[in-house]
């Protein structure tokens, strides 16, 4: 008899919801154009903001979001706050995003 590969244990319920609240705050189409620049390098809150076409404060507010599920870091370098990304399932997460949105 052939043994089936073990199957992982389902999450508690209790991480499902965890998990429901970054995905929701993720389903956002400015959200995400920033952690497609995140993973690409460090960037301000103005730069991620002109990028997604939006007031700096509108962007700073989507940054906090994110950060409150934390997703993202921030670090100050004199005037300027940098963001970058602290959880590193983001790449996965945009890579198939990206499979599935970026054909033509």
């Amino acid at each position: 008899m052939t043994t089936a590969k073990e199957t992982p244990p389902l999450l508690e319920l209790g991480k499902l919801e965890q998990a429901a609240e970054c995905l929701k705050t993720l389903a956002h189409p400015h959200r995400l154009r920033m952690i497609q620049m995140l993973l690409r390098g460090r960037y301000t809150v103005g730069e991620l903001a002109e990028a997604c076409e939006i007031p700096s404060h509108m962007a700073s507010e989507h940054l906090r979001l994110m950060q409150r599920c934390q997703l993202l870091n921030s670090q100050r370098d004199g005037r300027c706050i940098y963001y970058s990304v602290a959880e590193p399932h983001l790449g996965s997460i945009m890579a198939c995003i990206e499979t599935r949105f970026g054909g033509s």
